[in-house]
C-alpha cells in the first residue's frame, strides 16, 4: 500500500476521518456526530477512537503523519486551538501535542477553511492556478486564501476571516457582536431566514410547504427557486448581490487567479452565478472582472485532503510554510541562547 496520512476533519456537527494518498484519493473514510458540547477531552478521544479504527481496518497502512483541520480560531504554527465557538470548552487546546504523543507520529494543524482552500487548490477546482480564495458559504461564511502557492495565514494563522468583512451598515447582528458582517448577511442562514420573515406558517407558499410550515431554509429557497417560484428566485437574487459583493471585496484585496465557492449554498451555484457576475461586473474595478468564479469540486472531502496534505507534501509549495518559518525560528532562537 501507498504512503498515507491519517487526516481529520473536526466540525462542531461531524467529526470525519480519512486514510488520503498522496494524490489526493481517499482510501478510508470514518465519521461520527461531534461531542460538541462535552468539552475539548471528549472530542479528542473520539479522534483517538477514529483513528484506532482506521488504523485497525488497514493494518498494512503505511502512515506516516497526521493531518488535522478544525474551526478556527487557532493557531497552526503552535498547533494550539484557540476558542471555537461551535466547540464549547475549547480554550488554547496544544492539540499537536497531544495527538503527536498519542501516536507517535508528526501531526500538523490548519484552520478547516484553509485546508479546503488547499485541497481545491492542489486537487480539486483550483487545479494549476497560482492564487485562489476559497469562501464557503453554508451556517455561516469562511474563507480560505492560497497566495503565490502558499496557505496565507497571517498573525497566529488568524487571516482570511472573510465572514466577518463590514460589507453594510445594516442588517441582523452577527454571533461575533457586529453588524454588517458578509456572514451575517449573505450566509446560508442569513437567506433562509430572509425567506422564514417573507413567509407565514400556513400561507400556503411553496416555501412554506417545503419546510412543512416551520422555518425555512436555504435548501428550501434554492429548491422553490429551481421549481419557479417567484419569490424563492427573488430570494436568490438578493443574496447572489450580497455575494456579488463580497466576492468584489476580495478580489480588490487579494487579487487571486480564482474565486471557489464552496459549503451547502454551492448546490445552487448554477442559480447564483448570473446575478454574482453582473454585481461584480458593476463593481469591481476593471481589471479584476475577469476573473472565474467557479463552483468547488471536492465537497466535504476537501478539508480532509487538503489536511492530508500537509503531511504528505511537507516543504513542497502550498503546504505547512508556517510550520517551515517556525522550525526555522525555534532552531534561530535555540542556537543563539546555546552560543
Amino acid at each position: 500500500m501507498s504512503t498515507l496520512a491519517l487526516a481529520f476533519d473536526l466540525g462542531g456537527t461531524e467529526l470525519r476521518g480519512a486514510l488520503v494518498e498522496r494524490g489526493g484519493d481517499v482510501v478510508a473514510r470514518v465519521s461520527a456526530p461531534t461531542l460538541a458540547g462535552a468539552g475539548s477531552k471528549a472530542v479528542i478521544g473520539q479522534i483517538i477512537t477514529l483513528a484506532d479504527t482506521l488504523l485497525k481496518e488497514h493494518p498494512q497502512a503505511k502512515v506516516t503523519g497526521i493531518g488535522m483541520c478544525a474551526p478556527g480560531p487557532l493557531d497552526p504554527k503552535a498547533g494550539i486551538v484557540i476558542g471555537p465557538p461551535t466547540l464549547a470548552g475549547w480554550h488554547n487546546v496544544p492539540l499537536i501535542d497531544i495527538l503527536s504523543r498519542q501516536f507517535g507520529l508528526p501531526v500538523r494543524l490548519e484552520n478547516d477553511a484553509n485546508a479546503a482552500a488547499l485541497g481545491e487548490w492542489r486537487f480539486g477546482a483550483g487545479r494549476g492556478t497560482g492564487s485562489l480564495v476559497f469562501v464557503t458559504v453554508s451556517t455561516g461564511i469562511g474563507g480560505g486564501v492560497i497566495a503565490d502557492g502558499h496557505v496565507y495565514h497571517g498573525r497566529r494563522g488568524l487571516a482570511a476571516e472573510i465572514g466577518h468583512m463590514t460589507i453594510t451598515g445594516e442588517g441582523d447582528r452577527c454571533f461575533c457582536g457586529a453588524v454588517g458582517c458578509f456572514e451575517a448577511v449573505a450566509s446560508g442562514t442569513a437567506l433562509g431566514r430572509r425567506a422564514t420573515r417573507l413567509t407565514v406558517p400556513g400561507d400556503g407558499s411553496l416555501l412554506r410547504r417545503l419546510s412543512n410550515n416551520g422555518d425555512v431554509s436555504a435548501r428550501h429557497v434554492v429548491e422553490a427557486a429551481r421549481a419557479g417560484d417567484v419569490a424563492a428566485r427573488g430570494l436568490v437574487k438578493a443574496e447572489a448581490q450580497w455575494l456579488g459583493i463580497g466576492f468584489t471585496n476580495l478580489l480588490h484585496l487579494y487579487s487571486p487567479d480564482l474565486i471557489v465557492m464552496g459549503g451547502g449554498l454551492s448546490n445552487g451555484f448554477d442559480l447564483l452565478a448570473p446575478t454574482i457576475r453582473a454585481t461584480i461586473e458593476q463593481r469591481a474595478m476593471q481589471a479584476y472582472r475577469d476573473v472565474p468564479i467557479v463552483p468547488a469540486e471536492l465537497g466535504d472531502r476537501a478539508g480532509l485532503v487538503g489536511a492530508a496534505s500537509l503531511i504528505l507534501w511537507e516543504g513542497e509549495p502550498g503546504t505547512a510554510l508556517a510550520m517551515v518559518q517556525n522550525d526555522e525560528t525555534t532552531t534561530g532562537a535555540r542556537e543563539a541562547s546555546q552560543g
